[in-house]
């Protein structure tokens, strides 16, 4: 499918400060049909905001008939432009990381799920994806209701509350009360939801993946939870990834996320009628 690029800067306005953030417009196109429809995709980035790896992603997610927009996170300190994968851009992205509150990061994301909508040719149903932190934006961004279904790829610092300002790590499985962390609000989620994670990944390891998993099967929610034995952090990144990009893995990845979007946000399932499913033990 062919795609259309494009950007739209809108307007935010959290923590007494009005910024313009710039959305990334991955848009599919068919030849003759200008009045197609198309589920959209919110896309998170990682720490260094959309990058060629990020946008060539996109590229992915819209050539299978998504409108695929990715916002710049750091909107509230910077310009749009990506950070360099270096020692210096890397710094800086996990300073922005924590010196940026959570009230910014969630009307990030409600301000891109308002966008996609906003367009004629979305259909209205919604999926969010992300890598890194991306990856936990795109889990936070599943807390707004209009998100059918969500892709989060290794999502750091979900198990140990650091997203946003913090005192100090928190791995426990209890928050703290009237905690806003995305950890403590996954009863929250209505879509379905895959996380992804390597086994071999020292952003969240082991204890922290088991906390996450352990939470949302507490909070009732519709997931999957898919562990790679070889993988390490940032499998997917196809430039300066330090050694760790793997192609193979990385293309079943994406068949999950090909399967959870296409079977939620393509197919009109109707209303969930919330019976107990029945499941016969058989062999």
């Amino acid at each position: 499918m062919l795609i259309k690029e494009s950007y739209a800067d809108v307007q935010t306005n959290v923590d007494g400060k009005q910024t313009s953030m710039r959305i990334f417009v991955f848009h599919p196109t068919i030849p003759q049909y200008p009045n197609a429809r198309f589920p959209g995709v919110a896309l998170f980035s990682e720490i260094y905001q959309v990058t060629g790896p990020v946008a060539r992603f996109a590229r992915q997610i819209a050539g299978q008939g998504y409108i695929v927009a990715a916002p710049s996170s750091y909107h509230d300190f910077t310009g749009p432009e990506a950070l360099a994968y270096d020692v210096p851009g890397t710094d800086q992205g996990n300073e922005w990381k924590v010196k940026k509150t959570l009230q910014s990061y969630d009307e990030d994301s409600y301000k891109t799920v308002d966008y996609l909508l906003s367009l004629p040719t979305c259909t209205g149903m919604i999926g969010s994806t992300g890598m890194c932190l991306g990856g936990h934006l795109a889990l936070r961004a599943s807390l707004d209701p209009r998100v059918n279904a969500c892709v989060a790829y290794f999502a750091t610092d979900v198990h140990s509350r650091t997203l946003g300002p913090y005192s100090a790590a928190d791995t426990s499985a209890q928050g703290p009360a009237d905690s806003t962390h995305t950890i403590d609000k996954l009863g929250e989620l209505k879509g379905e939801v895959a996380m992804i994670f390597g086994l071999k990944d020292t952003h969240v390891p082991d204890a922290g993946r088991d906390l996450i998993r352990q939470k949302l099967r507490e909070a009732g929610v519709v997931f999957s939870f898919y562990e790679f034995a070889w993988a390490q952090h940032a499998f997917i990144r196809d430039e300066l990834s330090k050694g760790r990009y793997d192609p193979a893995v990385t293309k079943i990845c994406f068949e999950v996320l090909l399967e959870l979007f296409g079977r939620v946000l393509k197919t009109d399932l109707g209303t969930k009628d919330g019976k107990p499913e029945k499941i016969e033990h058989v062999c």
